[in-house]
């Protein structure tokens, strides 16, 4: 019986081989995710947004709706468990968190300072020329993972993790691991791209009665 079952064994992986489709290199997959996303002039979507791990341990999950208009315009509005919001029109960055009753103002991180991930979002950076890409564990049938570690050091993050749809290249979520151990997940639902975003979804009025907090004379 044992040497029937190693030959059928064979057979059945050759089988399943045989089937199963063929993978691209991780660094072709790059280049057509950047190619695709260089034709993206804006998208909307809705996102959720999950940190793990860190300092204190924790997890913690929030969602909302983003926006994102090249070059460099940006609206996060969390709804859930609370009302926050970030908005960037290219010059500045607004962060309001209502709750808090008050709106704090920084500059656009120049190219030479902003992360690479930043400068991807914002329709400025290169994920081949910027990363050295590997695929990373997690992929399903519909996605590929792309694992991207910085090729300069950066601040903020020790590496990416993006899962990209299959067919489309649409990114489905975007993981970063700080240098604290903790983990940020963004995973993107119902997203658009080349809708026409106006450009006034990306002026922020400062509300009524709030402290603004120049963060750059902070510095």
């Amino acid at each position: 019986m044992a040497r029937l079952v190693f030959p059928l064994l064979v057979v059945v992986s050759a089988a399943l081989s045989a089937q199963a489709p063929s993978r691209p290199p991780a660094a072709e997959t790059a280049r057509a995710l950047q190619a695709q996303y260089d034709r993206v002039r804006d998208f909307t979507a809705d996102f959720t947004h999950t940190y793990e791990g860190g300092i204190l341990k924790k997890t913690l999950t929030e969602g909302g709706t983003v926006e994102i208009k090249k070059p460099g315009r940006m609206r996060w509005e969390y709804s859930s468990p609370e009302k926050k919001l970030f908005v960037s029109d290219g010059r500045k960055v607004y962060s309001y968190v209502p709750a808090d009753k008050q709106v704090i103002v920084s500059s656009v991180p120049t190219e030479d300072r902003a992360t690479t991930a930043v400068l991807f979002l914002a329709g400025k950076g290169d994920v081949t020329r910027d990363f050295s890409v590997s695929y990373g564990p997690g992929e399903t049938a519909d996605t590929w993972v792309l694992r991207l570690d910085p090729k300069v050091r950066q601040r903020d993050y020790d590496w990416l993790v993006l899962a990209v749809d299959r067919r489309t290249l649409q990114i489905r979520a975007l993981t970063a691991s700080d240098q604290q151990g903790g983990t940020s997940t963004f995973r993107f639902t119902r997203l658009r791209e080349n809708t026409g975003v106006a450009d006034a979804r990306f002026t922020f009025r400062i509300p009524k009665g709030v402290d603004v907090i120049d963060a750059d004379a902070a510095r």
